[in-house]
């Protein structure tokens, strides 16, 4: 079936199927299935497939491979290493699905220190040039959560409450009550006044979806940012909870060199930290109720309540009351 699957999209995509290889599952996805479809000269595809809609899910998760397609086309438009779309011919049925490129490299690793900062100063660089895109509303494009709205306060208060909703309908574990994360969310909004244009955000660059190439007999760099599905336009900020995963941004002075010769200094002010608070709540709240659809088993939920609540709780304390 797969392989099957593979030729339809590649005659849809106008590319030649009777030179497929191989098709094989990737591993990674959390939500969408991810194959690598190889034809005989070597080239590499991505094959992404939404889950029927029968599959439970969080609600900002219907039309991801919308917004996959959209931050891929926007990353190309300011040169940063990312899969390009493989569009489709007119009028060939292919089912709903996402083709791409495939970027070279590995996900990332271990490396030595040098190399370690060359990487992440490098890697903020490109996230850098990502936050010079513009988009023409704020949120999800996908239209999971409606259309896109004027304002970003508009539009993170409605990405927030969904999540807020979906730990409600699945009974997920929280660190706190559902309506006590609500109101410490709440209390903070006002902050997001100060964002005034919707830039693109990633939203996933922890390191599984940097992919890290080394050249024979060179030194590692990016070779690509992928998985983009979780991408929305709203506040860069957004971006460096995932670039610090369970961490703290400020800590990652090479990363923030790189980031800062393109977009000026940053000031860590009272307001954007808690500006980040907010995104680190969302993230982690997000994190703690796909567990539910998803039935990741005990061993993940034990792993939630450990090192996922206690950082949950712990930027909610920072929002304000409780």
């Amino acid at each position: 079936m797969a392989a099957e699957r593979a030729r339809r999209v590649l005659d849809a995509a106008g590319l030649p199927s009777a030179a497929l290889a191989h098709c094989r599952p990737l591993s990674g996805g959390s939500y969408n299935t991810v194959e690598e479809i190889v034809l005989g000269d070597g080239t590499r595809y991505v094959l992404k497939t939404p889950p029927p809609a029968s599959v439970p899910g969080l609600a900002h998760e219907r039309e991801l491979l919308v917004s996959e397609a959209e931050f891929y086309r926007a990353a190309a438009t300011v040169g940063v290493p990312a899969p390009r779309v493989v569009p489709l011919s007119e009028g060939v049925p292919a089912g709903p699905h996402l083709l791409m490129t495939a970027c070279p490299g590995e996900t990332w690793s271990t490396y030595p220190a040098p190399e370690q900062a060359l990487l992440r100063k490098e890697l903020g660089r490109q996230v850098a040039r990502l936050h010079t895109v513009t988009g023409p509303g704020y949120g999800y494009p996908s239209g999971a959560l409606g259309p896109l709205a004027a304002d970003w306060r508009t539009a993170f208060t409605a990405m927030f409450d969904a999540v807020v909703e979906d730990a409600r309908r699945y009974g997920a574990w929280l660190p706190r009550p559902v309506d006590e994360v609500a109101r410490a969310a709440a209390s903070a909004y006002a902050v997001l006044d100060e964002v005034a244009l919707p830039c693109l955000v990633h939203f996933d660059l922890w390191r599984g979806n940097i992919l890290v190439e080394r050249p024979a007999g060179g030194a590692p760099g990016i070779g690509g940012l992928i998985d983009g599905e979780r991408m929305f336009w709203g506040d860069p900020l957004a971006d460096f909870v995932s670039l610090a995963l369970l961490g703290d941004i400020t800590g990652d002075q090479d990363f923030l060199k790189g980031y800062q010769e393109l977009r000026g200094q940053l000031e860590f002010t009272p307001s954007v930290r808690r500006r980040l608070a907010l995104y680190r709540s969302y993230l982690y709240l997000i994190m703690c109720v796909e567990t539910v659809p998803r039935a990741y088993g005990d061993e993940h939920a034990g792993w939630l309540r450990e090192v996922v609540g206690p950082e949950l709780a712990a930027a909610l304390d920072e929002l304000g009351p409780h």
